[in-house]
């Protein structure tokens, strides 16, 4: 691994609503370097997807702020034009696993037409040649190649999953985000996509964002890991680190409610249920819940850098 691969710095997207603005993104920072995989967990509604379609700019017309720094490979994507993104990154190098789906694909389309349209629209592939590459990418993750002729109804979900993963990564892109790619999937199932994952970082050095609320799954895949709550990260640490020594009191909790195979421990819980984004609390968004609390947490709290670019924003490691 070498050379930063992306770096985002306080991203911030909101959506305009007939309720008013829903914060969903707030100054979002984190960093990943090449054929790391940085998981992204927290709770739902807490603005795990916004941030991935933040970065792969595909986001509804209700957007009303949208603002920050996304550097790949040092060039600020907020810099490029829709036409320039669509052209230069989207799909090429950064690929996109969005979440249901199982849902992406139209069931009376043969497979193969679906993961080619791409190639011969944007990037003027012969049919043929087309084919062979989408061939070529279902061998990749273990599927063999007649597939490309079935159609989706004929297949299970988990096969459907990973004909979805097969065509993000059709171009050979540098980095895939990849939004709850095992939802809705048995744990055998999961498992496989999760094999299917690992072998393809390790024998490619890809590079991947792993949005997921399941922890244990996320431990599977993660070199980093950010931590958010309502719309913020609140930690991000070297997932050596988090998973044995988790920092902010909502990462704490959070690890507290997974089960553990060979130690005997009491299973912990977050009371209440997080805040809304159309009106979150002011100071720490967790405070409410916070077993923690104090006097302070009413005010924003400093963002605490534990080492390098890792951090918690919390009141607890400030000092005075």
């Amino acid at each position: 691994m070498s050379g930063e691969h992306l770096s985002v710095r306080n991203l911030t997207m909101y959506y305009r609503t007939i309720k008013g603005e829903v914060k969903a993104v707030v100054n979002v920072s984190f960093s990943l370097f090449k054929g790391e995989t940085v998981a992204i967990i927290g709770e739902s509604g807490c603005g795990k997807s916004s941030l991935a379609k933040a970065i792969i700019r595909l986001m509804p017309r209700n957007v009303s702020v949208y603002r920050g720094i996304i550097l790949f490979n040092g060039i600020n994507l907020m810099d490029l034009n829709e036409e320039e993104f669509r052209r230069k990154i989207r799909w090429s190098k950064i690929a996109y696993v969005p979440q249901a789906a199982l849902n992406s694909l139209n069931p009376v389309v043969k497979v193969g037409e679906q993961m080619i349209e791409p190639l011969i629209l944007t990037y003027k592939m012969s049919k043929r040649e087309a084919l062979e590459k989408a061939a070529e990418a279902l061998r990749r993750i273990g599927i063999n190649e007649s597939f490309i002729d079935r159609y989706p109804f004929e297949l299970s979900g988990g096969m459907k999953q990973r004909i979805i993963i097969a065509t993000a990564l059709l171009i050979n892109p540098e980095l895939v985000i990849l939004d709850e790619p095992t939802s809705s999937l048995d744990v055998l199932t999961q498992a496989n996509i999760m094999n299917i994952l690992k072998s393809i970082k390790g024998e490619r050095g890809l590079s991947m964002i792993f949005i997921t609320h399941d922890i244990s799954l996320s431990s599977e895949l993660a070199d980093k890991v950010a931590v958010m709550y309502a719309g913020q990260i609140v930690e991000f640490n070297a997932a050596e680190k988090f998973y044995s020594d988790p920092k902010h009191p909502y990462s704490q909790k959070l690890m507290e409610s997974v089960p553990t195979l060979r130690t005997d421990k009491k299973l912990g819980f977050i009371p209440g249920s997080p805040p809304s984004l159309l009106d979150p609390p002011k100071g720490c968004r967790f405070a409410e819940r916070c077993p923690l609390a104090f006097s302070r947490c009413s005010e924003d709290p400093p963002t605490i850098y534990l080492n390098g670019d890792f951090y918690v924003k919390c009141w607890l490691y400030a000092k005075e």
